[in-house]
């Protein structure tokens, strides 16, 4: 996505790093460049407040369920991948194993 004008920062490079940003998992100078571009960028602004609504809704609703340790280091493993450029094989990452999506599927 792009809102076609130029910026300083492109609105890719934020729309890719926004869970960085909205989780405060980035150095405090890429927070500014981004609190920049969301002043010089409604679409990106649009979507900065729709994720975070959604994350604040999941807060809500899920932030007092205990996630297993295996599940989290399982979620873990594949954002080191998918940041590191892998390919992610496509399968439940879930407590127990199964694919319950590719059973659904067949």
């Amino acid at each position: 996505m792009s809102c076609g004008e130029p910026h300083e920062t492109d609105c890719s490079e934020v729309l890719d790093h926004l869970y960085e940003f909205l989780d405060r998992e980035m150095p405090e100078g890429d927070c500014t460049k981004f609190e920049v571009h969301f002043e010089e960028c409604s679409p990106c602004l649009e979507k900065y407040g729709l994720e975070q609504a959604v994350k604040k809704l999941v807060k809500r609703c899920c932030g007092q369920d205990e996630v297993p340790t295996d599940l989290r280091s399982k979620v873990m493993g594949r954002i080191d991948l998918i940041r590191a450029g892998e390919a992610v094989p496509e399968q439940d990452i879930t407590v127990g194993g199964t694919d319950q999506a590719a059973t659904a599927r067949e």
